[in-house]
């Protein structure tokens, strides 16, 4: 089901000037969503680990590399 929505000429501007070729409005707009989701998860993350000492920290990026040079294990 389509619906029409009401831009204003600026927002139009700015939409057509992000959308690819060969993409709708709708694609487009769908697209732009997804990426602010996208950002906004990350966001989420940051200051995450702000209470890891730096040493800690050393210690898990080791162990980090010595396993994914093992490769990948489920």
């Amino acid at each position: 089901m389509a619906r029409t929505i009401t831009v204003s000429e600026e927002a139009y501007q700015a939409l057509r000037r992000l959308k690819r070729e060969g993409e709708s409005f709708s694609q487009l707009i769908l697209r732009l969503v997804r990426e602010a989701e996208r950002r906004r998860r990350l966001s989420s993350l940051a200051g995450a680990w702000g209470d890891v000492g730096e040493e800690e920290a050393r210690r898990m990026l080791e162990e980090a590399r010595r396993e994914l040079g093992r490769g990948w294990r489920a």
